[in-house]
């Protein structure tokens, strides 16, 4: 029987949810920048030269949300974008040293506020849950599902 409260993909989102948005919180009221702003920098500070696709792909959002922040961060001069040498197509961003500073006053927040939502686990279940939503996100994606001996249409 389907029960949504024991249903993987709604708990997951639920969780996902719920640590991004009290996470954003902070970093909102403290930096004025939004969910989006905030991955488009973590991204760029373990990268340089990113184009917009590798981040949307990357932090698993919409290409026009990317694109926004990354625009919005351009503005605020935490951000430079300039176009790859190779494809002028691709446009690459990169950290501008105020948005590295930027990077550096919220990266210390956010690992405090990862330390706290881990805190009702042991240190075991802790390394447990990552291996496991690793083991999750490194499996192939379901795109043959449903089966067609499975469907419930058949």
């Amino acid at each position: 029987m389907f029960e949504l409260d024991r249903f993987l993909p709604y708990l997951v989102n639920k969780l996902a949810a719920r640590l991004s948005d009290e996470l954003a919180t902070v970093y909102r009221r403290r930096f004025g920048i939004t969910i989006p702003e905030w991955r488009v920098i973590a991204h760029l500070a373990g990268n340089r030269n990113v184009s917009i696709r590798e981040i949307f792909i990357r932090v698993a959002m919409d290409k026009s949300k990317v694109s926004r922040a990354a625009a919005r961060l351009e503005l605020a001069g935490f951000v430079e974008k300039k176009t790859n040498e190779s494809d002028r197509r691709l446009i690459e961003l990169r950290l501008t040293p105020k948005g590295r500073k930027l990077f550096e006053k919220i990266a210390p927040l956010a690992l405090a506020y990862e330390h706290d939502a881990l805190a009702p686990l042991t240190p075991k279940e802790a390394a447990i849950f990552r291996t496991l939503t690793n083991k999750l996100l490194a499996a192939p994606l379901l795109s043959s599902f449903p089966r067609k001996r499975e469907s419930p249409e058949t």
